[in-house]
Formats: C-alpha cells, structure tokens, sequence
C-alpha cells in the first residue's frame, strides 16, 4: 500500500476507459494544417468537451477567436485558499505523411504500444488530464482550470489573442503543459529547455527566364546549382552552423550515445553525426539548420534547359538565450553575404519562436517530482528539447507570477510528428497516476 494508493486504484480500475478515450480521440482526423480538416478539428474539439463534462468540469466551452480553430475550456473550482493549476493540452494533430506501416487514424494496439496520428502528440495529454482529475472523482484538492488549443501543430498562431481575450480566464498559480514526454521508456522526465526558431524563404535568380543548357550551358549558372551552393554554405565542414552570432552553450545533459541515436531517428548506416560538442548539447542547447523544401522542377519534368528561380525554405533552430529577431537577421545576413556568381538572392523572413529555459524550482516542482518518483519508482531527471514549444514564452509572459511545469508521456519511441506514431500505454497509465499525485501534494 501507498500513501496514495486510492488515487492509485482509481486510475488502474479507470484505465481501460483511459485507452478507450485515446482511441476514440485518435480516430478524429483533426489535422490543423489541413483547410479541408477543418470540420475534424470542430468534432475533436467536441470530442474534448464531451470528456471534461463527464470527468466532472464545469463551465465547459468552446473558446473562439475570428480565423482560430476552436480551443475547449473547462474549471473546477478548488478549496477556499487552495492553489489553481492550468492544465494545457492540444487536440490539434500533424498531417500524416508517408512511411505508415498502420492507419494513422485507426489506432492499433502492437504489444502495448497505440499507434496513431496524435496518439503521443498530444491526445494523450487530454485523456492524461481527464484521468487525473476522475481519480479525485471530479473534485480535486486544488483549483483546476483546463485549456485544450487547437491549433499547437500549425504554430499556436492565435494563441497571443486568445491570451489577450480570455486572460484572466486563464490565469493560475501553476501551468502544467502536457506536450513534451519522458526521456527514455520508464523514465520520467521534467523538460526544462527548448530551442526557438527562426525559418526564411530564400529565392535564388540567375535569368529571366529559361535557356537551352546546350547553347549557354558552361557560360551562365542555373538557379539550382546557385542555390545549391549557397545552402552549403550554411554549414561548416564538420557539419556545425556557419552563420556568425548564434548563441551556444554546454550544458550538463544526459547520456547519450551516436549508435543509441542513429537507431532512435532511424539513420542510415553510413550517415555521420555532424557537429561538435555532447550529443545531447547538439540537440539541445546548439543551433541547428536545416533545409526544409526547394522549389524546382521535378525530375520527372526536366529538359535540356538552365533554371532561371528557385526557392528553398531554411529553418534555424536557436539555443535557449538567442533573440528570435537577432537569429533571424543572422541568417538573412550570411544568405545575402553568399550569394554565389553575382546570382540575386531575395530572402522573405518567416516565423519565429523564442526558445526557453524554465525555473524548475518551487512548491509545484516538488509535488511533481514526488508524484514522479512514485509513479515511475525511479527519481525523475530533466532534459531540455530541441523542438520549439513558442506558447511556453507566450504563457510565461502572461503569467510571469506562475509556475510552468513541461511535461509528456511520449518517450524515445514515439515518432512524434513522423510515420507510425506512439504511445506506451503503461506510460500513460503512470502519467495520469503521477498528475493525480501531484494534484494531492500542490494542494499541501
């Protein structure tokens, strides 16, 4: 017996309807990105307020703003003096891309693993809560208000008006963002860091229009081999960033190997690591570039002609401590100084998202490394995340007062975002334990 151990039987005798929610919710193709989805995103997000009235919420609604998918809220009002913890989630998915060995959208239970689209990122987090919250059978000892956004996997693009709108609505002592995971299966894990981002459009221009590759091949560059050229100049010959004044540094990290991590992204056996520095500073607490899309003519349409334009898209991860608008003006900056035969090079700035480094300390990190510690009987560790997360920034600024806690049932295995994505279920079994907990030990 534990000291918790009615939370503990609450959750194993619920679990079966835990899962059964995560498939129901996984079978919705609530993909964001997608225009066509858009009434999959409406019925995911009635999906969730079915949930949250049966778990005991009230004042349970949808939450709108003009051009915005639908985000759901729901409260329960805690003890006169009690703390209110947010809890976030999103019901948003990824589109579902090529490599799938399943239905995305029919979730399949493979030795206790779900796949499925949204499985690990982030339905889980919805019935995680839901879970945590039906254990104290729909009366927690603390204050519990819940935001499910709808829009996480296309940027949170609304996420600043939805703030300035329902702000005070919002407000808590705590907020408990269940949109990261665990650092290995059976290990869990706070994330305290995340790296921004930065992306551009980049336009390379060597003609007006085509020409036959006989007659001025050898004289006059193609836009492709031009653009080309100039994305290798992104990186060093080692495989680190190029661009001057990017903020690095070296952190304490986690143990990891490049073996370890060839298996976990699925490399091919060939294919070194590039960059310099702890495998887990690379991922974590370096910049990183990438080239995401080129625009060009497909093989299958080629002819005998240079290329006048292309187009590339450039995506640039910053450490925790860079300034979005200083990155991006860096990368702009080296495109612009490489530009390669006098070819024109006109580069659109995209997005940006702050990268992050939280305070892990306080009362709120404490009940939730006890509850951790209990659910998972093994102490939890922190690790930070390469991914950007720009609605921590966004929560951190409107509430600089509260506690923001990252955390996430996914684990190494998980795919998010990729081909035949996951969930332990056992993961999420402790995940809904160790919230209940931690829910109980706030309220001390």
């Amino acid at each position: 017996m534990t000291e918790h151990q009615d939370l503990k039987d609450a959750i194993d005798t619920n679990f079966e309807r835990t899962a059964r929610r995560l498939v129901d919710l996984v079978r919705i193709p609530s993909i964001s990105a997608d225009p066509d989805r858009a009434s999959d995103v409406l019925a995911s997000a009635q999906a969730t307020i079915d949930l949250l009235l049966e778990s005991g919420f009230s004042n349970v609604r949808l939450l709108e703003i003009d051009g915005s998918h639908p985000a759901v809220f729901g409260e329960i009002a805690g003890p006169t003096g009690a703390p209110t913890v947010l809890l976030y989630a999103h019901h948003d998915v990824q589109p579902v891309g090529e490599g799938w060995t399943t239905e995305a959208f029919e979730p399949v239970d493979r030795g206790g693993r779900l796949f499925g689209r949204g499985t690990s990122d982030d339905k889980c987090g919805i019935v995680m809560h839901v879970a945590a919250i039906e254990a104290h059978q729909g009366q927690p000892p603390v204050g519990v208000k819940i935001f499910v956004e709808g829009e996480e996997e296309i940027g949170s693009l609304h996420l600043a008006d939805y703030l300035a709108t329902y702000g005070e609505l919002l407000a808590a002592d705590a907020i408990v963002i269940a949109d990261s995971g665990n650092w290995r299966t059976g290990q869990p894990t706070l994330t305290t860091s995340l790296r921004g981002l930065v992306d551009c459009v980049v336009e390379v221009r060597t003609l007006d229009h085509a020409v036959h590759s006989g007659v001025f091949g050898g004289l006059f560059p193609d836009a492709l081999t031009s653009l080309s050229r100039l994305l290798a100049a992104l990186h060093n010959d080692d495989g680190s960033v190029a661009i001057p004044g990017l903020h690095s540094f070296s952190g304490p990290g986690l143990a990891l190997d490049v073996e370890e991590a060839r298996a976990e992204a699925e490399a091919r056996p060939g294919v070194e690591a590039i960059g310099t520095g702890s495998l887990t500073d690379r991922l974590w607490n370096q910049p990183a570039v990438s080239v995401l899309a080129i625009d060009a003519p497909p093989v299958r349409e080629a002819i005998n002609a240079l290329i006048p334009v292309a187009r590339a898209k450039v995506s640039l991860r910053i450490a925790p401590g860079q300034d979005p608008e200083q990155a991006m003006q860096a990368l702009m900056s080296h495109l612009a100084a490489h530009a390669p035969w006098g070819a024109e090079v006109t580069i659109t700035p995209g997005s940006a998202g702050e990268a992050f480094a939280l305070e892990s300390t306080g009362p709120a990190y404490d009940a939730f490394r006890s509850a951790f510690a209990e659910a998972w009987a093994t102490e939890p560790v922190e690790m930070g995340v390469g991914g950007s997360i720009p609605f921590v920034a966004a929560f951190s600024d409107a509430y600089p007062e509260a506690a923001i806690l990252l955390t996430g049932v996914g684990d190494n295995k998980s795919r998010a975002h990729g081909p035949d994505e996951s969930l332990d279920l056992e993961e999420l079994r402790r995940g809904c334990y160790a919230e209940a907990v931690a829910l109980r030990l706030m309220a001390g």
